[in-house]
Formats: structure tokens, sequence, C-alpha cells
């Protein structure tokens, strides 16, 4: 098992986020990781990552307790994320925008350099390293961040909300590409609210529902389960 989400628990001001929520990511696997609106997605994001502790629990990744380690620290040991919001460095190159990822990963500034230029020829932005980030569009700026979490050499890819906002070319080109990130190898845990993508793309799917896990297995038995459909729909 490469990461396993142990009865975490994470708590705002009284207000529960996350209750004692338990899930994994065997692998190699892409796993999708759905619910409505303020379920705590991002939040489960936030607590694996480092950017929170979690109040209870455990979160092991790779046979270690990353439990409230630093982001930095757990981005070296193989955890690499993207955001919500694309939180690229307007003013910077796409290729510096990269370097920024890949620093971490590389010994100098020439291995960082080489580094940076191969995440942008795989998603196929190469063509633009020279370009301001804040120039691009949202599918490009989607992929630059992929290509700036790719840059850091992980074992596990957290992308949220990485195909919202894209028409529906830009949206099998990213499925195209995700494929290919884990024909490398690097497993995926997404959150995203495209359901016939996530459906598509995904091996195993979590549902979560006011911080809380409600169903856990294939997307064809997850897309059925009364509970999933009431969560998103409600009773009617």
């Amino acid at each position: 098992m490469l990461l396993e989400i142990q009865n975490i628990s994470k708590i705002f001001g009284g207000l529960t986020a996350i209750n004692n929520l338990s899930c994994s990511v065997s692998r190699g696997d892409v796993v999708g990781l759905i619910g409505p609106n303020g379920a705590g997605k991002t939040t489960l994001f936030n607590c694996i990552s480092g950017f929170f502790k979690p109040e209870s629990g455990r979160i092991i990744f790779d046979n270690g307790d990353i439990t409230g380690v630093r982001p930095d620290l757990i981005c070296h040991r193989g955890v690499a994320r993207t955001f919500q919001n694309v939180k690229s460095f307007g003013e910077m190159t796409l290729l510096d925008n990269v370097m920024v990822g890949s620093f971490s990963a590389a010994k100098n500034k020439a291995e960082s350099r080489d580094i940076a230029i191969d995440s942008l020829q795989f998603v196929g932005l190469i063509d633009r390293a020279d370009d301001l980030a804040k120039d691009l569009t949202i599918g490009n700026r989607k992929k630059l961040e992929v290509a700036r979490a790719i840059a850091t050499n992980p074992k596990l890819l957290l992308l949220d909300e990485v195909m919202a906002g894209l028409n529906s070319t830009e949206l099998q080109q990213m499925l195209i590409l995700l494929r290919e990130l884990n024909g490398r190898g690097i497993a995926i845990l997404l959150i995203e609210h495209i359901m016939a993508a996530v459906m598509n793309i995904s091996k195993k799917v979590i549902v979560i529902h006011h911080g809380e896990k409600i169903a856990e297995g294939l997307p064809a038995e997850v897309s059925t389960n009364k509970m999933v459909i009431e969560a998103y729909f409600g009773e009617e």
C-alpha cells in the first residue's frame, strides 16, 4: 500500500471537517475522490500534503508516518499536488515555474532545468517554455501545474479539480496525460466533479459527505450506490 489514511479527523473552531476517515491508495492506482461541495475533499488533501495537521489518526505514506510532517519534507518523500485555484507564478516563464518544482529533485540548476524541460515536453508546453505563465489559457495553466508537480519526481500525485474549466478537447487531452503519468508508475488521487471523467479513469472511487466516507469501490458500484445518489441529488 502506498498511502494509508487511518481514522483521521480535522476540526476547525468546533466544526468537524473530516470525521474518523480511513481510505487508501495502492501503488499504481488511480483513485477518484468525490463528494458534494464542502464534503472535506480539499481538507483531506491538505492533511495528506502537510498543510493541516489532523487532530487524530495517522497518515502513512510509503511505509512512513507523515502525520503533521512539513509540506516540503512530504514533497521530498514523493507526494506532489496541484491546487483547485491554479497557483502559477504569472510573471515568471513556464520554464522557471516548473524549475520551482524540479529543484526539489535536482542536485543543481542545470539538472533542475533539464527536469523542467522534460516535464514541459511531457505535458505539451515545451514550445511555450519562455512565455509568461499569466498569458496561458486556463487549460494550459492546468497543464503547467501538472508539469511542476511531476518535476518533483512524485510517487503520488494529488490532483485537485485539474479538469475543472476545460473544454471537451482539453478534457480529453488531460485524461490522456493522466493515463500516461499513471503508466509511468505514478499513483494518482484526484478530486473531480466531472463524473464522466472520474468514472472513466479511476480504478477505485471514494465518496465522502460531511467529512465521512459513505462509499468506496469500483466506479460502476459507486455510481449506483443509493447513499451516493442521495448525497448529490437528495432523496427525491
